[in-house]
């Protein structure tokens, strides 16, 4: 009997060892183990992204900066014609074109052109990259101000931010500009850095309110670190990424804003040498002379768009979330 109901039991299944598992649908940590392929297996779109400074864009526009951040710095370098753009003049040359000996022409005042175009950079640049450092701290300071501590300090801060963006750029930048005869490159980076500041400090404070709330910042409140250590060494670090991204995007932006405004006569003036001062005398010679305005603005072209595309690469590198 007992036989009988040992051969009714219906025999156990045994897993065919040679059969395939599906690599989807099998648990893995219960006895299957995950194929080593699938457990490597990246997501899809995600590709490996090499070091910043190897990609073309990065390249070319850190390439443009470097050199023209080199040219105001040691003009002498690349002038033709020694270390005075005013050496060397021939008043009987007066707005001759191109030639092997003058390769961008002569200017009014029978110099060499190449030498005034290279010493006109240090002014441009000069302007530049002052005002956005001024505006950067500025920002940092009082964005990390208003987003850590809130309430009427952020009040009073934002308020600030909003009668200042009340004021369009260029215009204030003019009103200020008229109140001096003699304008000077520091005249010019006063009256810019007065209202260049209110974009980035919004900017630091929606950055220091995303990180002034994690575990770090809360664990080092609790250890009884004061307010200044904790912004100092917690909430600044990490929150400047986004801000200097956004400034180093606006130094072709304040490079601009100098040439426009020296162009219609209320930035630089003589004996300062820029490329705003250069295109503003070649507008009464465009059809004798037009080297005079052609190669002045190439200089202006192409160093405004370095700088925007080595902010724009940093921007895809550091901040990808700013896109």
């Amino acid at each position: 009997m007992s036989q009988n109901t040992e051969t009714n039991q219906a025999p156990e299944s045994v897993a065919d060892p040679l059969a395939p598992t599906n690599p989807i649908t099998a648990p893995t940590g219960v006895g299957v183990p995950a194929p080593a392929s699938f457990a490597r297996r990246k997501p899809a779109g995600k590709t490996s992204r090499g070091p910043v400074w190897l990609k073309p864009r990065f390249l070319i526009s850190g390439s443009i900066v470097a050199v023209m951040l080199l040219m105001a710095a040691f003009p002498q370098l690349f002038a033709g014609f020694g270390s005075d753009p005013g050496a060397h003049c021939d008043i009987l040359k007066t707005n001759q074109g191109p030639s092997a000996e003058h390769i961008f022409g002569v200017d009014i005042q029978g110099c060499d052109y190449y030498t005034n175009v290279i010493y006109g950079a240090r002014a441009s640049i000069l302007v530049g990259i002052v005002v956005t450092a001024i505006s950067f701290v500025i920002s940092a300071i009082l964005g990390s101000l208003a987003g850590y501590f809130g309430g009427w300090v952020d009040t009073i801060i934002s308020r600030a931010c909003d009668m200042a963006f009340g004021l369009p750029f260029i215009l204030a930048a003019i009103v200020v500009l008229q109140l001096f005869s003699q304008r000077t490159g520091w005249t010019v980076i006063f009256a810019l850095a007065l209202f260049s500041w209110p974009g980035g400090v919004r900017f630091m404070r929606s950055s220091v309110m995303e990180v002034r709330n994690r575990e770090y910042v809360q664990a080092s409140r609790l250890l009884g670190a004061s307010n200044g250590r904790i912004i100092a060494k917690h909430i600044v670090p990490n929150s400047l990424t986004p801000l200097l991204v956004l400034q180093t995007l606006g130094i072709g932006g304040v490079i601009s804003a100098e040439a426009g405004l020296t162009f219609i006569g209320i930035g630089l003036t003589p004996p300062s040498v820029s490329w705003g001062l250069q295109l503003a005398a070649a507008r009464e010679y465009i059809s004798a002379a037009p080297h005079l305005l052609v190669f002045p603005a190439i200089f202006l072209t192409i160093t405004v768009l370095g700088f925007v595309l080595f902010g724009e690469a940093m921007r895809d590198e550091f901040d990808p979330k700013g896109k």
